[in-house]
């Protein structure tokens, strides 16, 4: 009975290994297709087709008709919905772990930053917490902005360059600073694309 449960017992190990073997290769695998082949290889193709066919067929990214994702963004996660005739220029950074979702004709200028990922800095162990950002129609977001999670920018609002928006920004509101506060108003008429492909890019 003894030599049976230390049998037993000696196969359960072997399955343990084997399976944090195989785990151990699924999430190499993962990362590998899902980060690095996405941000060091596809994002730099000078091709949208082919960077908008594996951000959408292979990693479930929704991206609306007209809209574009420009050479050199990076990802970190795929939690993203993308509307209709919107542009994400270059260099940008999206941190997708907490959701991000962005309206229809936005207009996001090169070398942004949306994070949905931080710390709780004042937790005995580190503890990772994640947010939201919600992008609605016709927002402008200037060069090197950032956004940080549970963030909502209301419609046609204007994120001036370098400003860190820290909390909710009203619609046709235009902010700036850091942190961002508001600085001025937008005109509520506004009928505009941002569908923007360039011959290369």
């Amino acid at each position: 009975m003894h030599s049976r449960a230390k049998s037993i017992h000696l196969k359960n190990t072997q399955m343990g290994f084997i399976k944090n073997i195989l785990l151990t290769i699924y999430h190499r695998l993962r990362l590998f297709f899902c980060h690095y082949i996405p941000n060091h290889i596809i994002a730099h193709f000078p091709f949208y087709g082919i960077r908008h066919f594996y951000y959408k067929a292979v990693l479930g990214v929704k991206l609306g008709r007209g809209s574009s994702i420009h050479m050199g963004a990076f990802f970190y996660e795929w939690n993203l919905e993308i509307g209709v005739n919107t542009a994400i220029n270059r260099k940008c950074h999206l941190d997708c772990r907490g959701g991000i979702k962005i309206g229809n004709n936005v207009s996001i200028s090169p070398e942004c930053a949306f994070i949905t990922g931080s710390h709780d800095y004042n937790s005995r162990n580190f503890k990772y917490i994640s947010g939201k950002i919600d992008i609605e129609d016709f927002v402008w977001i200037g060069s090197r902005a950032t956004i940080l999670p549970n963030v909502k920018i209301g419609k046609g609002a204007v994120v001036c360059a370098g400003a860190v928006v820290t909390k909710d920004v009203e619609c046709y509101t235009v902010v700036g600073g850091v942190p961002a506060k508001v600085i001025g108003k937008r005109s509520d008429d506004l009928n505009y694309s941002c569908k923007f492909f360039l011959p290369f890019d």
